[in-house]
């Protein structure tokens, strides 16, 4: 399930649901030169970890990983971007949208129970261990 087109979609919306609600609350954060720097760059900053670090053969993503991490890593860096998406939301005052995108977050690694199994078995990068 975790590789299914429609649960990778989802994954994708999610994925930038949290990147804008980061570059939002950057914009908010900043103060007048600094607005636009936190703006783009804390999203950037989550899109190029999101994109480094990856377990190698990860059926769910190209497969590829420029940097390649555990499993368990992965699993962390991922959870951390949503949560830190969904905790944006809620310190913007947005608590609906907050709860919306926890729980659809949580439904979706729910779903995902395979690739979570699958992450958390990949101890060394690169061996397919």
């Amino acid at each position: 399930m975790g590789s299914h087109p429609i649960n990778l979609a989802v994954r994708f919306l999610l994925e930038l649901a949290a990147l804008a609600a980061l570059a939002v609350w950057g914009w908010k954060q900043g103060e007048a030169v600094w607005r636009t720097p936190l703006a783009v760059g804390i999203p950037v900053l989550f899109a190029i970890i999101w994109g480094t670090f990856a377990v190698p053969d990860d059926p769910s993503r190209s497969g590829k990983a420029p940097v390649a991490v555990p499993g368990a890593l992965r699993l962390f860096l991922e959870l951390l971007i949503f949560g830190l998406g969904t905790w944006a939301l809620y310190d913007l005052g947005y608590l609906r949208l907050s709860w919306i995108m926890g729980v659809l977050v949580g439904i979706h690694y729910l779903v995902s129970y395979d690739r979570i199994l699958w992450l958390l078995s990949r101890k060394h990068p690169g061996t397919g261990e």
